[in-house]
Parts: structure tokens; C-alpha cells; sequence
């Protein structure tokens, strides 16, 4: 996995680009100290004027209104397309499609260093030089100030559930809720000053760049995940994808791509001087970066591999794949009409997701894929079980069958698809779980086939919040087994179809577990425990005799 890269031969802005934002993904907007706002097209690599600035405006940050927010389950637009752009004379300004200054609003002493919106649409965050950070309503009243300190806000970022606000404090990173008397969280996470944060709403992860050269990984309770070496210069931009699979470091003349533990994949070596800036398309595949030399550089992701038995696929472009057959090393190459958003690869099946429509292989049969089309390109989550998958979008989460007829979709109160991943959707041939967003206590399970609640037409509601779910994948319907991961990383499995009065509905297997994955032939649990690799053989075991528990494990140390 790497980044293939895109660079103009000459730069369209005479300045450093501070500000990169995508509209759509096939549009960017840039801004730089050249006082000119450009519209890109990544694919033509064209540019046209939105507007110039007034002379006496330099910008610090812009971001586009998100485009849809989510009410009783239906995500909905809203207003039209507008973007605040934050500048050095402390204020911000509400901007237009058209590229009209809609307002300029006077919001800090100093230079504005930071605005972001809310992911629901209903508020943005600002941050300055005085060291406050304000909190705004979309027309630009101010609603409060939630901090005051004696240092610059480099930088900030939302929490996966707009309820609390990351924001660097010179050596610091502070998480502070949005609630008037909350406590915040505070620890030491660099060296030197923290120049940028980005907070992941689909991992809850947060990655952390700074003047001491090194990026790092935390969770939201402030412990360190990874922290990379010292690079040859300071890390001045970070940026998660949007599913929180992978994350990119930039700093002078350096582009680097990293997956979510922090390993890096690929560094690439631009000519751009600084990267000020990082942004991704809301699709994931593609990421646009402001450079110190006027450059507006792109790239997307190349050479992801997927492997199933004997057969291993990449992709090798934005419209290319390869399948290999390892065993006679035979090849066929897949090429697409549109550019390739998601690809897996399970039971016997590749599917491939492009932005406008839906195509499923059988190992059998390279030439003659089934294809449908795709009611919004912008798909988020693909998950595969023997009979059948489920993808998620904008609108809604989806299960076919691979002769690509839909089979059912389910839905619940409040649904927020933008927040789905792959450790909290699982997917059976009888079963589908959801872990629910607004309240991490509830998992919403689901009949595959009819697309309604089990067992008895209400989610489970467990005692901690939940952080991984898995469903075993063999035996029939009525012996369905979810293993879930909590806050406090213990490990149960819970009876899907027992009801919730029966005495043995879930039973506790082990704790400081974290990673689980069941075997796709037999009903075997994986984990990690504290550097060991932990299979259950048999972990129903658990509902009949307790004792014998302990019987059915293996344990292999990592050295």
C-alpha cells in the first residue's frame, strides 16, 4: 500500500497554500497567501478563480459545511454549500458557493489559527492566538467560549459525537467537553508545540504532530497507541481517512501513509517544501495537500492488497485491478469504468465498488462479473459472509445476495451510517449486528433475510459502552453467538437468540481482550490478550459448564 502522487508542472498560487478543503469528490477548493480561492479538479488537474480576497486577508483555515446531518434516522440536506475561512486579523467568514462574503465576523485578538465544523452541521469551533476557543451557530453568533488559555491554539478538532472539543495547549493535548463544568482531560504529548490534531469519528482515534518531528497515535483516553521516530523535520499536518483505515504525516518536502496503529506504509518525497495542509475526499481515496511553494499536490492510494486462499488481488490504480492465482501464478486484469471507492475480497467472491456502480466476481468466472448500479457512489463499508454482504453509504446500510438481488435493510431510531465501521457492523448468514452510535451501550441485531429485530423486536442493551462486535459464522440460526469487546476490555458472548430474561443470554469469556476474529469453517474465537494470541476452541463451552472453559484454549506468545 502506497500513495501514487500528482504535481503540476508550475504552481497555480504565487504563495504558501495554508488551506485545502473538498467540496465534492471530484472538486477542491484552495486558498493561499496569495489572497486567491481556486477550484480544482483532481482528475484534470484544471483550476478556476472563486474569488480573491481582500489584500489586507491572510488565511489561516477553511472548511466546507458538512453536506448532509442526520435527524430521527434520515439524513437530510442542508442550505446550501458554504465555507468559513479563518484569517490572520482574528475573524471569520462565512462564504457562498458563488464566492460572495456572506459575513466577516470579528472572533479573536490575534490571528484566527483554527475553525471547524461540527460533523452534524449545527455548530463550528474556532481557536486564536489569545488562546480562547469559541463556540458559534451556524449563522456565526457567538454560543459561548469553552476555553481560555495563557498560550496559542495551534490547532482543534470535534469529537466523533460533537460533544467535546481537542485542542493543543503548546506541549499539551486537551480534550474538553462541551458541557458547562466538565472536567477536561490534559497529558504531555510531545516535546515540543503540537502544531496539528485530527480526531477520527469512526475509530475514536487521535493522531498528534509537533515540533519535536514526531507524529503519534492516542485514544480518547490519552494513552499513547504509537509514537513514530524523530523525523528530519516537523510534522506540519496530519489528516485520518474517513473510515479511520489509514492516515498521512506532512511535513517539508515529506508525504507519508500510515495505518491506523501508526506503521508506515510509504514516504513519498515531493518537491512542495512544507505541507501545510492534509485533507481527504469524503470517499477515502484520494487526499489533497497545500504546499509551501504554491503547489496543490494529490494523491491516492495504489498497491492495497487483499488476499482469499490461493488468490490475491490489487489494486494497482484508480480503475485497475489484478487477481492473481498463486498456485499456477495465472493473472487477470479488472478494469473499471469509474474510480475504484472499496474493495473486499471473502468466500470466494471479489467485490469492487466504484462510484457509480457495484461489481461482484466469483473465483470461478473472472470475465462475467454481476453488476448493479449504485443509488449514492459514496460507500463506506463493505462485509462479506458466505451467503451474502452488506454495504454501508450515506443513506442507509444494505444486504445482497452475490447474484446482486437486495435482500433486506435494516434500519433503527437514530441511525448514523457515517460512523460504521468494521468493528462495530458484523455480519452472518442469518444475522446482522450493529453497534449503536448515539448510545455505545446498545447493539442492534437484526434477521439478515427480513431485515428485523431479533429475538424479540428490541437491541440489546449491554452494561458497558461497546467497543468491537463479531458473529461466529457456522452452525444454524438458532445457535448464533456475538462476541463483543467493552470499555473495560472484557470479552463476552452473547446467545443472539435467547431472550433477554433466559439465564444464560451472555457470559463473560476473559478480560483485557482486544482485536477478536472468528474462524470462517468452524466457530473458533480469536484475541489478543497482553501480547498473546488467544484462541477459543469452543467458546460456547461457556453456557453449558463454565469450568470447562479454561479447557478449550491455546495461547502463543509473541516471541
Amino acid at each position: 500500500m502506497r500513495f501514487k502522487t500528482y504535481l503540476g508542472k508550475e504552481p497555480r498560487h504565487t504563495d504558501i497554500v495554508s488551506c485545502i478543503a473538498w467540496n465534492t469528490t471530484d472538486e477542491v477548493f484552495s486558498c493561499a497567501d496569495d489572497h486567491e480561492v481556486l477550484i480544482w479538479n483532481p482528475a484534470t488537474n484544471e483550476t478556476t478563480k472563486l474569488l480573491t480576497l481582500p489584500n489586507d486577508l491572510f488565511p489561516t483555515d477553511m472548511h466546507i459545511f458538512p453536506r448532509t446531518s442526520t435527524t430521527g434516522g434520515i439524513k437530510k440536506q442542508i442550505g446550501g454549500d458554504i465555507f468559513i475561512i479563518t484569517t490572520t486579523d482574528g475573524k471569520f467568514h462565512i462564504i457562498n458557493r458563488t464566492g460572495r462574503i456572506e459575513k466577516s465576523i470579528e472572533a479573536h485578538r490575534g490571528a484566527v489559527l483554527s475553525g471547524r465544523w461540527s460533523h452534524d452541521g449545527t455548530a463550528f469551533v474556532t481557536a486564536g492566538e489569545d488562546g480562547q476557543i469559541k463556540i458559534w451557530s451556524r449563522s456565526g453568533m457567538l454560543r459561548s467560549t469553552l476555553a481560555s488559555n495563557s498560550f496559542p491554539v495551534y490547532s482543534l478538532a470535534w469529537g466523533p459525537n460533537s460533544d467535546h472539543i481537542l485542542y493543543t495547549l503548546s506541549r499539551m493535548l486537551v480534550i474538553k467537553p462541551l458541557q458547562p463544568n466538565s472536567k477536561p482531560l490534559q497529558w504531555k504529548a510531545h516535546d515540543g508545540l503540537i502544531l496539528k490534531v485530527a480526531w477520527n469519528p469512526s475509530n475514536n482515534l487521535i493522531v498528534s504532530g509537533g515540533e519535536d518531528c514526531k507524529y503519534k497515535v492516542w485514544d480518547s483516553y490519552g494513552r499513547i497507541l504509537y509514537s513514530s521516530h524523530a523525523n528530519d523535520y516537523p510534522i506540519t499536518s496530519v489528516a485520518w481517512s474517513p473510515n479511520g483505515e489509514v492516515f498521512c504525516v506532512g511535513s517539508f518536502n515529506s508525504l507519508r501513509l500510515c495505518d491506523r496503529t501508526g506503521w508506515s506504509h510509504s514516504l513519498d518525497k515531493p518537491e512542495t517544501q512544507s505541507l501545510f495542509c492534509l485533507e481527504w475526499s469524503s470517499d477515502g481515496t484520494q487526499v489533497a495537500g497545500g504546499c509551501g511553494n504554491g503547489h496543490v499536490i494529490f494523491a491516492h492510494v495504489v498497491e492495497r492488497r487483499l488476499e482469499w486462499k490461493h488468490f490475491e488481488a490489487t489494486v494497482r490504480g484508480r480503475k485497475t485491478i489484478t487477481v492473481q492465482n498463486v498456485c499456477n501464478d495465472l493473472m487477470e486484469n479488472l478494469d473499471f469504468r469509474d474510480n475504484i471507492i472499496k474493495v473486499s475480497f471473502e468466500y470466494n467472491h471479489l467485490i469492487v465498488v466504484t462510484s457509480t456502480q457495484c461489481y461482484i466476481y466469483s473465483t470461478k468466472n473472472w470475465n462475467t462479473p454481476l453488476i448493479f448500479d449504485l443509488k449514492e457512489g459514496n460507500v463506506s463499508l463493505v462485509i462479506q459472509a458466505e451467503k451474502h454482504f452488506l454495504f454501508v453509504d450515506g443513506q442507509g446500510l444494505y444486504i445482497y445476495n452475490y447474484d446482486g438481488r437486495p435482500v433486506s435493510t435494516p434500519k433503527w431510531p437514530g441511525m448514523r451510517t457515517d460512523y460504521l465501521n468494521e468493528s462495530t457492523v458484523a455480519l452472518s448468514n442469518d444475522t446482522v449486528a450493529v453497534r449503536n452510535k448515539g448510545d455505545e451501550k446498545i447493539i442492534h441485531i437484526f434477521d439478515a433475510i427480513t431485515g428485523k429485530y431479533v429475538p424479540d423486536g428490541k437491541p440489546f442493551n449491554h452494561k458497558m459502552e461497546v467497543l468491537e462486535v463479531a458473529l461466529d459464522q457456522c452452525g444454524a440460526a438458532s445457535s448464533r453467538r456475538l462476541a463483543l469487546v467493552d470499555k473495560n476490555k472484557d470479552l463476552y458472548l452473547l446467545n443472539v437468540r435467547a431472550l433477554p430474561n433466559s439465564l444464560k443470554k451472555i457470559m463473560k469469556l476473559g478480560v483485557m481482550m482486544h482485536s477478536i476474529k472468528w474462524n470462517d469453517n468452524s466457530n473458533m474465537l480469536s484475541t489478543l490478550q497482553d501480547g498473546k494470541l488467544i484462541i477459543f476452541y469452543y467458546p460456547a463451552v461457556v453456557f453449558f459448564d463454565k469450568n470447562l472453559l479454561p479447557m478449550t484454549i491455546m495461547q502463543k506468545d509473541d516471541r
